[in-house]
């Protein structure tokens, strides 16, 4: 497995991967697989040439197994502060290490960015290998988003968690 930054030309991997991962763990995701779906490959082109990082999780034969994105803040108050979003690695390569490898990456290339003191992230309150995963790489939890998404008639909590650089 070898992880690397992706750009506009793993559009079509990135869509595949993120759809499955948005309609295979609902609750994983502010997104829903039934927004992104209708999304354009020029859109996913777009959120890889943007000014956001995402990484992503190659098996030696090429295959898109895990994806990350790290946004950096903007705002001058804030700059000192990146979110870590959209983590997925797809299901048939849990328990191997790719999200863990996944997270280390962004973490350090995280710390490599201008001002980076803190690096911010939201879990489902119910995922503990996440969590766990999470919690062994440093972050603690800061607080809990009640109800913070609903998905027909079920409310999810999310667990805010951040890392100090």
């Amino acid at each position: 497995m070898h992880i690397k930054r992706l750009e506009s030309v793993h559009a079509e991997l990135y869509k595949k991967l993120r759809l499955k991962g948005l309609q295979s763990h609902p609750s994983a995701f502010g997104s829903s697989y039934e927004e992104e779906k209708e999304f354009t490959i020029e859109v996913y082109k777009s959120r890889l040439q943007s000014e956001s990082m995402t990484l992503g999780a190659f098996k030696s034969d090429e295959k898109l197994i895990g994806i990350v994105t790290l946004v950096k803040e903007k705002k001058n108050k804030l700059k000192h502060r990146a979110n870590v979003y959209a983590m997925y690695v797809d299901s048939e390569y849990h328990g191997m290490g790719t999200g863990k490898s996944l997270m280390i990456e962004v973490i350090k290339r995280a710390k490599e960015l201008d001002e980076v003191e803190q690096i911010y992230l939201s879990v489902n309150k119910d995922n503990e290998a996440a969590k766990k995963l999470y919690i062994s790489l440093g972050f603690e939890t800061f607080g809990i988003d009640k109800r913070a998404l609903k998905i027909e008639d079920t409310y999810y909590d999310e667990e805010h968690m951040v890392l100090f650089v």
